[in-house]
């Protein structure tokens, strides 16, 4: 019965070494390949073509990463429309009313995050 599994192990084990050669032949490349000129300009660090003003570990306000997550989870749940606006026709009204039920949560919470003041920017 483990003979069945023999092929899927040597194509992992081909798929590896080749991977790991890959990388290895890229880089012995790279290195020999590479011309390397460092002076305090090409080392200096550089925000949009000005001068660096401030460090660079500056911590983001967390309204920044607030946004960004309900841009992911609104953006997310946007995509599921996709699907089933293709499908839209073939799966009638039970379809059209559990998408219904789907965009109701969808505003409810938008609203929800809207009153709450989450998409403010100041």
């Amino acid at each position: 019965m483990l003979e069945n599994y023999i092929p899927i192990l040597v194509f992992v084990g081909v798929m590896i070494v080749f991977s790991a050669a890959l990388i290895v032949v890229s880089k012995v490349v790279a290195w020999f390949t590479g011309v390397t000129n460092p002076n305090a300009v090409k080392n200096d660090a550089f925000e949009c073509g000005f001068k660096p003003f401030a460090e660079a570990r500056a911590k983001f306000d967390v309204r920044f990463y607030l946004v960004a997550i309900l841009f992911i989870v609104f953006d997310l749940e946007v995509a599921f429309l996709f699907p089933w606006a293709v499908v839209a026709g073939k799966i009638g009204w039970y379809g059209f009313i559990g998408m219904g039920v789907f965009i109701l949560l969808l505003v409810i919470g938008f609203v929800y995050e809207w009153f709450k003041g989450a998409l403010e920017w100041e």
